[in-house]
């Protein structure tokens, strides 16, 4: 584990802390926290979802995922409110508040 020196007090404290605390102050917690639904994708919405959308990024609390074709664009919009649940899902500060979804460019 890798550990950083408090100017405080001389004492190490793990880096993990001090990101955290960091993260915190800054505010970019919540961000961060939000961000990380883009590499979890699969594993929230599950395999079916995830092999014809790509989670391209998240913007003001908005998700955007690109979609394979315009049916499933269809599909996915109905299903919106159970996909909020799943990628919100453990969420604490940095949920998402609406998902946009985007015809596939290629």
């Amino acid at each position: 584990m890798s550990r950083t020196r408090d100017p405080g007090n001389g004492k190490p404290q793990p880096l993990g802390d001090l990101l955290s605390r960091f993260l915190d102050r800054s505010g970019l917690g919540p961000k961060v926290e939000a961000a990380a639904v883009i590499p979890e994708w699969a594993d929230r919405v599950g395999p079916a979802i995830a092999a014809v959308t790509e989670p391209l990024r998240i913007s003001d609390g908005t998700l955007f995922v690109a979609v394979r074709n315009s049916a499933w664009m269809m599909e996915l919009n109905l299903m919106k409110a159970e996909l909020m649940r799943h990628v919100n899902a453990g969420q604490r500060g940095g949920r998402i508040d609406q998902i946009v979804f985007v015809m596939h460019g290629g």
